[in-house]
């Protein structure tokens, strides 16, 4: 069905835009002036059988809401209005931040060039200006998008997933079909393939480090019996940063292109960061009445090359602002050289147009200047003179970029790769009327400097550590990745042996701090330490009170390793409880965590505190100051201040990692069930059994790593879902905060009521309810007892309504019946002792004919091995 939805929307337009072509001259338009869409979506082939199967995908999973397709474009600017074939809902181009309704892109898409023989090719997946696609995807049923997750609750969970959102995408540039491909612009031949065949992949996650940008993982093949020589590859971006309630020159006319290539570190380190990130950004933030609002789009997106066949290859950045007017159209280009003579490009200064021009403009090794610096005169370093209206491109245009790099060769078989990050930052924009009254066309250079590119950057270097994890050897080859040593603690020195005395600073602590992977990718992000196995028991107290003992064994939660520090960074636990599988739905209610203390060092050189280590337990806080120290008396209004024998001084001031909720003994509390035991001779539960079985229980728990706790006073009519989640304390030296396992991970759904175990041993009746049933009673609703749709809000009342059944033995068979005798329903009651809700079961009150019950009295029976029941059940309906 996702191609017809597709299609169906597209059929209209594309019927208007071919009459329009028959009956005059064959002209462009632009397409964000004249919506029309593209000439390769011809309507009568778009359901035949050789047709390319077209899909697309959104990753939402984060905090970017983007389209992928199978054509070689990311983005729905050329795909038109669009439905997310998951959700049933449009797809958007790519909001920033998700939901917001902020687009930042109108299409991106692969480039690829080479030369073939004595030609030269190069394959698009879009140029929309040229009403250009030269990627198309197999016919059906080939073709079709896939779908990953590595969440086991999600319904693509697949172990060979990546990420918590992957999509995957097959495409060639092989079709030659006049109806799919265009004739080059410049030569006016048909298109002649490259021959190559992408695997694209996309992957994203949804935690707080990730969740602003998307990796792309492309395999590109060479499928052709010829190798492709001086190959390069590229990444074209046509932004549009705008709201989406904002149309024409207001949406896509004050888009600013930019290329960004350091950052200073952070982290305590003297150093610039090489980020290489190409971006697209509004250029002032779009304020309504000298203010910003919650329409306002004040970050960028850009990309972001983190992997390519080789490391010495050359790069170029080159943005254009494309018109059908020759004279008018521009970007920035150098004059030529005796040994690189300029090229014309067929009259445009800006716009490569056919295979040579956007070959020439791949391999060109041209960084262009940014385009809010396009009104200076640029001439003295060797560019060309500005244009005309050179104020009018630089206080924002409708530009677009491609970010290239090469050469490589394919030989035919060969696949190489190539990773990329879309990445998103917000509120570079500092102020809503800088832009006003600071940008000067002659002097941008004051305006510029107010824009903080800092979430931008540090999106972009964590794009490169889930590539490429740093301080993790991928290979075991010994390597782990460049490092720097950074100084975390200083004091400033004079020398007075000299006049006049000079003062200098000297570090007295430094830090290892990893800033690159071992070369190998992992694509793998920081991930909070797994959530325990949970076992959950019921019962009744002594007054017929719902209580749950919840217990876990934390033994994977404690004794996993940090993917970037490598450490045990365990911090702690979390219980929390809903009356709906709903993640917003879950409630905290206890916690433990570690008591440990974050150690805050004034920096004098940089004349700020840094917290450069990980938490302190009290243990290494009194070795390093002392036995009496009171780590919480020492804040940030009283710090501490310590003397070194070498009179060096430093100024530490503390605070809690989380809540320092440590005590294990208080049963009413978070609790190990076996508070004496030491920690275990080994962890292996086999060699465990074999030199100390006293250190187990139940034969297949280490004793040391049991948890529990009581939840009381919970109604026993009422279903619950339980949690346990597992969290860390963060990684210092990368900036991350503390992680926490997802609570619908290791949920568990259990009634507050006696055991299925217990109901045998005693021989309890079953007991029925509500009883009478009432249609009136609203048994949705708090008041109604919540009997029903908790989490299934999307569920009309006459789908989920029950009567339940409980105090029933794991196998039983209940049969209800008519007064009159006959046979309403059977159910079979077979669960595994000992198993959630195995003394539990509902009755959705319908009928073995499939027909919705009627009012009346009707007779229950409860038959197993224990014994039989018999009762009466009231429907008023």
């Amino acid at each position: 069905m996702t191609r017809f939805k597709i299609y169906a929307q597209m059929i209209y337009i594309y019927s208007a835009f071919f009459c329009l072509l028959a009956s005059t001259a064959l002209t462009f338009d632009n397409p964000k002036i004249v919506p029309k869409l593209k000439t390769s979506f011809v309507p009568s082939r778009i359901l035949s059988s050789n047709a390319p199967n077209v899909e697309i995908a959104v990753q939402n999973i984060g905090n970017i809401s983007m389209t992928i397709s199978n054509i070689g474009q990311f983005g729905t600017g050329y795909l038109g209005a669009v439905t997310d074939p998951v959700t049933g809902m449009g797809a958007p181009s790519c909001h920033f931040p998700a939901g917001s309704g902020i687009n930042y892109l109108y299409v991106g898409a692969f480039w690829i060039g080479a030369i073939v023989g004595r030609d030269t090719l190069v394959s698009i997946g879009v140029d929309d200006y040229y009403d250009v696609i030269e990627f198309w995807p197999d016919p059906i049923p080939r073709g079709e998008i896939q779908r990953r997750s590595i969440q086991t609750s999600n319904p693509f969970y697949s172990n060979d997933a990546i990420s918590e959102q992957d999509v995957i995408a097959l495409y060639t540039d092989t079709v030659t079909n006049s109806n799919f491909v265009s004739v080059d612009q410049k030569d006016g031949r048909p298109h002649v393939p490259l021959n190559i065949e992408v695997t694209q992949r996309s992957y994203a996650w949804s935690y707080d480090y990730a969740q602003d940008f998307v990796l792309f993982d492309y395999s590109i093949r060479n499928i052709g019996r010829k190798t492709l020589k001086h190959a390069y590859m590229g990444v074209y971006v046509d932004g549009d940063v705008h709201h989406i309630s904002k149309t024409g020159n207001d949406a896509y006319g004050e888009d600013l292109c930019g290329f960004l290539h350091t950052v200073p570190a952070g982290l305590e380190c003297d150093y610039l960061d090489t980020i290489n990130i190409a971006y697209i950004m509004d250029n002032d933030g779009d304020p309504e009445s000298r203010a910003f609002n919650a329409k306002s789009a004040l970050g960028a997106a850009g990309i972001r090359v983190v992997r390519t066949p080789s490391d010495s290859l050359s790069y170029s950045f080159n943005w254009w602002a494309t018109n059908y007017n020759a004279a008018n159209d521009f970007g920035p280009r150098r004059t030529g050289t005796n040994d690189d003579p300029y090229r014309h490009m067929d009259g445009l200064l800006g716009t490569p147009v056919g295979d040579k021009n956007k070959y020439y403009v791949m391999r060109h090794q041209e960084f262009d200047y940014d385009q809010l610096f396009t009104g200076k005169d640029h001439t003295a370093d060797g560019w060309l003179p500005k244009p005309a209206n050179a104020n009018d491109m630089a206080d924002g245009f409708d530009a677009r970029y491609l970010l290239s790099f090469g050469p490589f060769e394919i030989s035919p078989g060969d696949i190489l790769p190539l990773s990329f990050a879309w990445v998103c930052g917000d509120n570079i924009h500092q102020g809503p009327q800088y832009f006003e009254r600071l940008f000067n066309p002659n002097n941008p250079e004051i305006y510029y400097n107010t824009l903080d590119f800092s979430e931008l950057a540090i999106n972009a270097k964590w794009a490169s550590w889930i590539y490429d994890n740093p301080n993790f050897d991928t290979d075991g080859d010994g390597f782990s990745g460049k490092f720097r040593i950074c100084c975390v603690d200083s004091t400033l020195t004079i020398d007075s042996t000299i006049s006049p005395p000079e003062s200098s600073f000297i570090c007295i602590k430094a830090d290892t701090n990893y800033y690159e992977g071992d070369g190998v990718p992992d694509f793998r992000g920081a991930s909070p330490p797994p959530p325990p196995d949970i076992k959950i028991m019921p019962r009744l107290n002594e007054f017929n009170g719902g209580e749950l003992v919840v217990r876990w064994d934390g033994l994977k939660s404690e004794m996993t390793r940090d993917i970037f520090s490598n450490r045990f960074d365990f911090e702690g636990f979390r219980l929390y409880q809903s009356l709906s599988p709903n993640p917003q739905d879950f409630s905290l209610i206890a916690s433990h965590d570690r008591e440990d203390y974050n150690r805050w060092i004034w920096h004098k050189q940089y004349n700020r505190w840094v917290m450069p280590d990980t938490p302190f337990s009290l243990d290494s806080l009194k070795i390093l100051f002392g036995e009496n120290i009171d780590p919480l008396r020492y804040d940030l209004d009283n710090p501490l201040y310590k003397t070194y024998p070498n009179s060096v001084e430093s100024i530490f001031y503390f605070t809690r990692q989380d809540w320092n909720e440590s005590d294990l003994r208080n049963i009413n509390k978070i609790h190990k069930r076996f508070p004496d035991q030491p920690f275990p001779t080994t962890l292996n539960i086999d060699s465990a059994k074999i030199c100390c079985p006293d250190e187990l229980v139940d034969d297949t728990l280490l004793k040391y790593f049991e948890y529990e706790y009581i939840i009381k006073d919970l109604l026993p009519s009422q279903l619950y879902y339980i949690s346990v989640t597992a969290f860390d304390y963060g990684s210092p030296g990368h900036g991350l905060e503390a992680l926490e396992s997802k609570p619908t991970l290791n949920m568990i759904a259990e009634y507050p009521q006696n055991t299925a175990a217990h109901v045998e041993e005693k021989r309890l009746n079953a007991v029925v309810y509500p009883n009478p049933y009432r249609i009136d009673a609203n048994y949705r609703s708090d008041e109604g007892g919540g009997f029903e749709g908790r989490g299934q809000e999307e569920l009309s009342s006459d789908r989920v309504r029950a009567i339940h059944f409980t105090n029933l033995p794991h196998k039983c068979t209940i049969r209800i019946f008519s007064i009159d005798g006959d046979l309403v329903r059977e159910i079979k009651h077979d669960m595994p002792l000992g198993d959630p809700q195995s003394m539990h079961e509902k009755w959705d009150l319908i009928t073995r004919n499939i027909q919705a019950v009627a009012s009346g009295i009707y007779y229950y029976s409860v038959e197993s091995e224990f014994g039989n029941q018999i009762g009466k059940i009231v429907i008023i309906m």
